[in-house]
């Protein structure tokens, strides 16, 4: 069964008076652990389908499966649980607490896991930590650390919660083209040790390159989803 599987999915809004339709008619599967990007130019709506999938936004018209769950008949509060439990997410502005330390940012999703204990959260915080190259950097804020480290905070904060799916919305747009790739092989071992279904949203050409499956999308529409060569 897919992990992700979008039918039909329209997704139209309104900018002003004019209609937009950001998705026309999309038709998509992606399987457990792939590593998958999905590319083309600025409005043609990578952001809207990765919003789907993040259940974030919600189809004006067609069907979301997530792990068999039909989100589209969630309440809010039933999507914003499944969000938390299945979902991570991974941003281009890292979206780090700025008061908080690197041990802090991490851990603050698992605060709202009630059934985990204080020994639990601490040794999957540290687990994580140590998987991303950070464990000489947990007491530092995130203005001590470089651009390449607060990226590898902030997977490191979507990993911790365990989750289904990575969503990553242009992770290497804010980075140097060196940093950005050992950012993107970072996310690939993580893939192929854990085989936690990653998703890009992206321009990056060496996310394209990586990606075991590359979704290119224009004017709403898929037009290719070519499987790249396995390595």
């Amino acid at each position: 069964m897919p992990v992700v599987e979008l039918k039909d999915v329209k997704k139209q809004y309104m900018l002003g008076q004019t209609r937009v339709d950001a998705l026309r008619g999309v038709d998509l599967e992606i399987e457990k652990g792939e590593f998958l990007a999905i590319a083309g130019p600025s409005g043609a709506g990578k952001s809207t389908m990765l919003n789907m999938f993040g259940c974030i936004d919600l189809p004006s018209e067609g069907l979301v499966r997530i792990d068999g769950t039909e989100v589209n008949r969630l309440s809010d509060k039933e999507l914003t649980r499944y969000r938390r439990e299945k979902i991570g997410f991974i941003f281009q502005s890292f979206n780090l607490i700025p008061v908080l330390n690197v041990y802090e940012n991490i851990e603050f999703p698992l605060l709202l896991r009630r059934s985990l204990s204080k020994k639990d959260r601490a040794d999957l915080v540290l687990r994580f930590i140590e998987e991303v190259g950070l464990s000489d950097r947990l007491r530092n804020k995130p203005y001590e650390l470089s651009g390449g480290q607060r990226q590898r905070v902030a997977i490191a904060r979507a990993l911790v919660t365990q989750p289904l799916i990575v969503l990553a919305d242009e992770p290497t747009a804010n980075l140097d083209s060196e940093t950005g790739l050992r950012i993107v092989e970072l996310m690939r071992k993580i893939n192929e040790e854990d085989k936690t279904t990653f998703i890009f949203s992206t321009h990056d050409a060496h996310i394209m390159r990586e990606a075991r499956r590359v979704v290119r999308v224009l004017d709403g529409r898929i037009v290719t989803a070519d499987a790249a060569e396995v390595r």
